[in-house]
């Protein structure tokens, strides 16, 4: 015989929801910051932000993450130019603008890592199609 047991809702701490929205927890309201998410309430604030989200999302301070997908380094290259603080958009904006050494060298960087991927993303490929028509032939 089978229970009939109650549903419950997934929930995450704050830390993974604002990870998981690409904000920076510290600048989030008190009530985000201290309460739980559940999995309900992430796809709401996904599907239709409120505005302190829009905000956030447009002004800043950005996380890491974000600050490296906008100025088009990694994550890494952010510690070695010395960034380790959120930043705000015109923070962001301001860098781009000066274009200092170190965020010249780190885009050449993530240029070759990107090339050095798809160099051997077309080597895997063509392996396996040769592996494919090998098989094929031996059928």
């Amino acid at each position: 015989m089978t229970s009939l047991k109650q549903k419950t809702s997934q929930t995450m701490k704050p830390a993974t929801a604002a990870k998981k929205l690409g904000i920076y927890l510290a600048a989030t309201p008190t009530d985000f910051q201290e309460g739980v998410v559940s999995r309900e309430e992430l796809n709401a604030l996904q599907a239709e932000p409120p505005q302190w989200l829009q905000d956030l999302r447009k002004n800043g301070p950005h996380p890491r993450p974000v600050i490296a997908a906008k100025l088009g380094i990694s994550i890494a290259g952010l510690a070695r130019g010395g960034v380790t603080e959120a930043l705000t958009t015109d923070e962001v904006d301001a860098l781009k603008a000066e274009n200092p050494l170190w965020l010249q060298h780190e885009r050449a960087n993530q240029v070759d890592v990107r090339k050095e991927t798809a160099r051997i993303k077309a080597k895997h490929e063509k392996e396996a199609a040769e592996k494919a028509a090998k098989e094929n032939r031996g059928r």
